[in-house]
């Protein structure tokens, strides 16, 4: 699913987010939760990564210019890696901050029906946006199973708002029971270990947004099946005798840089050699859409054989 698909479900999420993050910090404020407290942060925390994803997708769309002549794509990658650093210092950072605070000054929770009835509406809205989420998450999986489609998706606007609906979420259910279990017991440690798991939450998603997105923003090869795909229907052209090389590597969520390397038929002369070149590359970009540069490079295979193993590159099959 490209990131433009996901603007809507980031635009539900912020204004969820901010309007949830409000009424938090309202009953943070009036009871002395510091579960609802570190809760509010969260939201905010939230609110502000959606607008950095939503940042990120605008600024990937810049043209080429002289100095970026591949574009902007991986402006998306950029701040879709800030957004876990984000969601590990500000998040979980101050969620652990208040949590130790109210554990070594305990303070008493009062009117704790307030909490509740936040907890409840904020269960509400954020069940609608992890639904609308984790939908387009589904509708990315093509029968593969969660992890692979995270570690295989080129959009992180895809798995950064599903995993932090689900953190959010997770987070609701622990501040509930730190405040009931504060209540029963009328011991408001139980609140302060509450917030110290909520921001064990935090830093975990973070860890694990930040490793996914590295990947991407490092530069990671199209997906397998593509890339084969692509190896095949090279090879299907008439003149080619075999393909070298072909590496690939995501600019963006759809958009491939593609580099081939062809052993051509000797007997071409320079014309015709030009004629099979130019159907090569019409024949990727039509069949491959997302394939937005190519280069091609006509070498043959004993010499590039030489070459990798100069260079002590791996020679990759016909």
């Amino acid at each position: 699913m490209a990131a433009k698909g996901n603007v809507r479900i980031i635009y539900a999420a912020l204004f969820a987010n901010g309007a949830i993050a409000v009424t938090k910090f309202i009953a943070s404020f009036v009871t002395g939760s510091s579960a609802m407290f570190a809760e509010g942060v969260h939201s905010v925390v939230d609110t502000g990564n959606q607008g950095l994803l939503l940042l990120g997708i605008a600024r990937s769309k810049r043209p080429a210019t002289p100095e970026h002549p591949f574009g902007h794509g991986k402006d998306l990658y950029f701040w879709a890696f800030m957004v876990a650093i984000i969601i590990f210092g500000a998040g979980a950072g101050f969620a652990a901050y208040e949590g130790v605070e109210k554990l070594l000054h305990p303070a008493e929770v009062e009117g704790s029906w307030i909490n509740y009835a936040v907890l409840g509406a904020a269960m509400v809205f954020e069940t609608i946006a992890l639904t609308m989420a984790f939908r387009a998450f589904q509708a990315a999986r093509e029968g593969r199973g969660m992890l692979e489609t995270v570690r295989q998706s080129k959009d992180p606007t895809l798995f950064t708002v599903l995993f932090e609906d689900a953190a959010a979420m997770l987070g609701l259910v622990i501040a509930f029971f730190g405040i009931l279990a504060t209540d029963l017991t009328g011991d408001p440690t139980w609140d302060a270990v509450a917030t110290l798991a909520i921001a064990a939450v935090l830093a975990l998603t973070a860890v694990f947004l930040a490793i996914e997105t590295k990947g991407l923003l490092v530069g990671e090869a199209a997906e397998p099946g593509l890339v084969r795909r692509m190896r095949e229907a090279v090879l299907a052209e008439p003149g080619v005798r075999s393909v070298n090389e072909l590496l690939t590597m995501h600019l963006g969520p759809n958009e491939i840089l593609v580099t081939l390397s062809a052993d051509f038929d000797d007997t071409l002369k320079g014309g015709e050699l030009e004629d099979v070149v130019t159907r090569l590359q019409e024949k990727v970009r039509t069949t491959f859409p997302d394939v937005k540069r190519l280069f091609i490079e006509a070498q043959g295979r004993a010499a590039h054989r030489e070459q990798a193993a100069a260079a002590g590159d791996v020679v990759a099959p016909v």
